[in-house]
């Protein structure tokens, strides 16, 4: 397999995945909304928000156009929110879920790469 089909699969397995990621998390943003019902949230849980589900999906719609700088956008926001959790609770969270949601970020970044380190040597 030469360097540009592992781009191109890399690529196109991410763009796929970060579609049906982003979808997943918009299914449960709308259920959530259409309850709308339980306290209002406090300023640590906007943080969580804000890295994830909110950062991770930014740095997954970004990477369709820079992919490098989507998937450090998405897995940044990962790792900050596995950060976050274990200060907030003592404990990072369980299930493979919120890694398997970000992960289209790692070929995002493997596509970037890739496509560069080609382009630098000249295939």
């Amino acid at each position: 397999m030469t360097g540009g089909s592992v781009v191109f699969i890399a690529r196109w397995i991410g763009r796929v995945w970060s579609v049906l990621s982003i979808a997943f998390v918009f299914a449960f943003a709308l259920g959530e909304a259409a309850q709308a019902i339980g306290p209002r949230l406090t300023i640590q849980e906007w943080i969580g928000l804000a890295l994830w589900p909110v950062g991770v999906c930014v740095g997954l719609v970004v990477g369709w156009l820079r992919e490098e700088l989507g998937g450090m956008v998405a897995l940044g926001c990962l790792i900050a929110f596995y950060v976050w959790n274990l200060l907030r609770s003592g404990h990072l969270p369980q299930g493979p879920f919120f890694f398997l949601i970000a992960a289209p970020g790692l070929l995002f970044l493997l596509a970037g790469f890739l496509s560069h380190r080609g382009s630098v040597r000249g295939v």
